[in-house]
């Protein structure tokens, strides 16, 4: 029995020997010394991806909230409004926190485990967003003079090679053309780079063009991190910085955000990142319900509003017309009615549905799979041909959020 064990004993450090090596190897070949960092903040962590609260693994940025915060009005029901099927499907996907705002109430809001209101969180993809409202009062503002001037003028290094045909409009509408690599799970993929490395600027400035621009839709981090160069380049400012005075302050935020960097006093990941309240999150969703109005100001000016929300003529990856994203936001068609919609790959979700005053934010640690492709095959309406490219739980929140809203009406 000793000699067994001895032996599985020996072979099993030689394995866990040579997977090091290797791995250090790869990594030494490659030049990929972000793996280091990648390695030690998951799997030496038991982790196996980013997760929410990673926070404080980075260096990071504040946009700082407003010293008079505009707290919610809450209407709260004593009557448990989600049937015990759901909150099985919420556990299911590792929810978080679950809140819903209806006709500017807050009618319910719920936490899981260690979070908490005061709790902040990732938003990963969902920062995307914020960006693209950041670019539309830029542009208001007259720092950036259309979304049709070459990036080339607030980027010198997309001056040749094809990149000089790029426009800021092509980022925003996720068809540059580059060859950015965009994957969660790839740790060899510019994802995983711009997420542990150091260098975002040289990661998004080193890419190269694969097709024309404008004509197909393909999701891509880098062109959200290239608007945010271009934000700091058009404004002379921090992209926190002009977060906090431009949407968080005029929001009335009660707490501060913080935006990972990718080194001390470095840049901001604006391709995700964007840590906040459940909350907070929430008022992202008021003002996309509201035609880009926080009450009677209007933060995102009305003309870019209705031209972020459209969708850009274009094909998608399934070659398929273009019906699910705007200008860095995503869009369904439910029940008639227009969905807005910010997403993050864990299951971040803002979601506003302007004709039903609904605000619906979702935070958690697992996102469900896109919705099957196939349906195109057997679909037969309009309405489930729109919900290629969408992840199928948005649908099951909606579905919650509206029936939420309607028990706390009884």
């Amino acid at each position: 029995m000793k000699r067994t064990l001895l032996k599985w004993l020996k072979r099993t450090g030689w394995f866990v020997l040579i997977l090091f090596l290797s791995v250090n190897i790869l990594i030494l070949l490659s030049g990929r010394f972000y793996l280091y960092k990648g390695i030690y903040y998951t799997y030496l962590q038991g982790e196996t991806s980013p997760t929410i609260y990673d926070l404080n693994k980075f260096h990071n940025a504040k946009v700082q909230a407003p010293k008079k915060s505009e707290p919610w009005n809450f209407k709260l029901n004593k009557n448990e409004l989600i049937s015990k099927e759901d909150l099985k499907y919420m556990d299911t996907w590792r929810t978080s926190s679950f809140l819903i705002v209806k006709n500017d109430q807050v009618i319910y809001e719920r936490y899981w485990d260690e979070h908490h209101p005061e709790t902040v969180s990732n938003s990963f993809s969902a920062a995307k967003t914020v960006v693209s409202i950041l670019i539309g009062i830029a542009v208001e503002e007259g720092k950036i003079k259309s979304l049709d001037e070459p990036v080339s003028k607030y980027i010198p290094e997309f001056s040749g090679k094809g990149k000089e045909k790029i426009t800021i409009r092509h980022l925003l509408m996720m068809a540059s053309g580059l060859d950015w690599g965009e994957s969660g799970k790839n740790p060899l993929s510019e994802n995983a780079e711009s997420y542990y490395g150091w260098d975002l600027r040289g990661l998004v400035t080193r890419q190269h063009v694969e097709r024309a621009p404008g004509k197909e839709f393909i999701y891509q981090s880098g062109n959200s991190q290239l608007l945010a160069f271009i934000l700091e380049k058009a404004t002379g400012k921090d992209l926190s910085q002009y977060a906090s005075e431009k949407l968080w302050k005029p929001i009335g935020a009660e707490s501060d955000a913080f935006w990972s960097l990718d080194k001390e006093n470095g840049d901001e990941k604006a391709f995700c990142c964007l840590y906040s309240t459940t909350r907070d999150f929430a008022r992202i969703g008021k003002v996309l319900a509201n035609q880009g109005k926080w009450n009677d100001k209007q933060v995102i000016p009305t003309s870019y509003f209705y031209e972020m929300v459209k969708n850009p003529v274009m094909s998608t990856e399934e070659g398929v017309p273009n019906t699910r994203y705007g200008l860095h936001i995503w869009t369904y068609v439910s029940n008639g009615n227009q969905v807005y919609y910010c997403r993050g790959i864990k299951g971040q979700y803002i979601i506003a549905i302007p004709d039903e005053q609904l605000i619906i934010v979702r935070t958690g640690h697992k996102r469900a799979p896109d919705t099957d492709p196939k349906i195109l095959k057997t679909a037969n309406t309009k309405a489930n041909q729109e919900k290629i490219g969408h992840p199928s739980d948005l649908f099951e929140y909606i579905r919650m959020g509206r029936a939420i809203a309607n028990a706390a009406n009884d």
